[in-house]
């Protein structure tokens, strides 16, 4: 397997043939992406192709923003380029509050702007697949049942204490507000909700924006999950022909840093995060949304991570507009 790094160098015998499917490859690739090629007629073998990958993914690093690594890789005795995509998440915790948005729908000056909020979760939640923190399976929900039994063994943290009082209120709040989002009128109304919504304040228009994106993107993608091109240990699908059913997941993966939560301020979310970040001191890498491309002559599928680009923005703005 060769990178963008790494010098090629091959017997001459195979040259040709390297050389002529390098480049019939390299055709491919670059009307897919609409890009240039770095003309290399005056340099022999191998310095054509290591000068044509390095400007390859000089122009794929400048003109596409997921683009991460560019490969040449011989496949039996045939060579050809991958490329691939991936959105880079900044290992941010995109952990979206339910106790604030519980907060909105009492308040009556706000419950229209709320009642937006709650579509957006129920979007969320029940199509794209974030998880929710009062779900036994989840993360998150494993982390808060860890710091219910840190507490109960802790004989100096009595029932009134402020750290109880709020698991509690995390427990209660968190299953009431899941049966709100999970409930199918939220996503049946939502364009309702949009139409008879009339912005009064600058809380109100940013309540407003992240609906009708939110909206735009249930229209467009109305069953894809934000884990679809989430990959066990970043591998490619042909990689993970390997993979065993022993094998341990070496990444952070992506339930572990997005999902619904109960909030965003208190001891117990300075405990929850503080115990996470500890936990993912001990990994090296996160699990992202990841594409892979093959430019071995075969009709390419028309797949990109707009939909992963536009979610995260979504999520983003909600967890600011809730914290």
């Amino acid at each position: 397997m060769i990178s963008e790094n790494t010098e090629v160098c091959e017997n001459s015998k195979n040259a040709k043939k390297t050389e002529r499917d390098f480049f019939k490859s390299l055709n491919q690739l670059t009307k897919h992406y609409n890009i240039d090629q770095l003309p290399v007629g005056n340099f022999k073998y191998p310095y054509n192709i290591a000068l044509s990958i390095w400007h390859t993914a000089k122009m794929l690093r400048e003109n596409k923003p997921h683009f991460n690594s560019l490969q040449l890789v011989q496949d039996n005795d045939e060579r050809y380029l991958i490329s691939e995509e991936r959105y880079n998440t900044s290992t941010t915790l995109f952990y979206i509050p339910v106790i604030p948005l519980y907060h909105l729908l009492k308040n009556k000056t706000r419950k229209k702007s709320a009642q937006l909020l709650l579509s957006v979760c129920s979007y969320l939640y029940k199509n794209a697949d974030i998880p929710y923190y009062r779900q036994q399976g989840s993360y998150l929900y494993w982390n808060y049942e860890m710091l219910s039994d840190w507490l109960s063994d802790d004989e100096e943290i009595d029932e009134n204490h402020i750290i109880r009082k709020e698991l509690l209120q995390a427990e209660m709040i968190g299953d009431y507000m899941e049966q709100k989002i999970s409930n199918d009128k939220n996503l049946e109304i939502f364009m309702e909700r949009i139409n008879t919504f009339k912005p009064t304040d600058d809380f109100d228009r940013k309540c407003f924006q992240i609906a009708k994106s939110t909206f735009e993107l249930y229209s467009d993608y109305p069953n894809e999950s934000i884990f679809r091109n989430a990959h066990f240990n970043n591998l490619s699908m042909k990689e993970t022909i390997y993979v065993s059913e022993d094998d341990e997941e070496k990444v952070i993966t992506m339930d572990k840093y997005i999902s619904f939560f109960a909030n965003d301020y208190g001891s117990v979310y300075q405990n929850l995060v503080d115990g996470i970040n500890n936990e993912f001191n001990e990994y090296a890498e996160l699990q992202e949304p990841v594409i892979i491309k093959t430019f071995n002559g075969k009709s390419l599928d028309n797949v990109n991570l707009d939909f992963e680009d536009r979610l995260f923005r979504i999520v983003t703005d909600l967890i600011n507009i809730l914290g």
